[in-house]
């Protein structure tokens, strides 16, 4: 099954870490907020997904299946 990234943004804080980790996947808008696409993560970029969404400070990022 695909996986995606998602924000919660409630608690996105624009800090821009999510768009230096996975660049394929995540651009930033002009104040610093996460732009995803909508593409599914393949599986070679799936430990870095895994990685930006624990290392988000705001910890807005997650992993969602389908």
């Amino acid at each position: 099954m695909d996986q995606h990234i998602t924000v919660d943004w409630t608690s996105c804080q624009g800090h821009g870490l999510c768009a230096e980790l996975l660049p394929e996947h995540i651009t930033l808008d002009e104040w610093g907020y996460p732009l995803l696409n909508d593409r599914p993560i393949p599986p070679r970029t799936s430990k870095r997904a895994r990685r930006a969404t624990a290392d988000c400070p705001a910890l807005a990022l997650r992993l969602r299946e389908g």
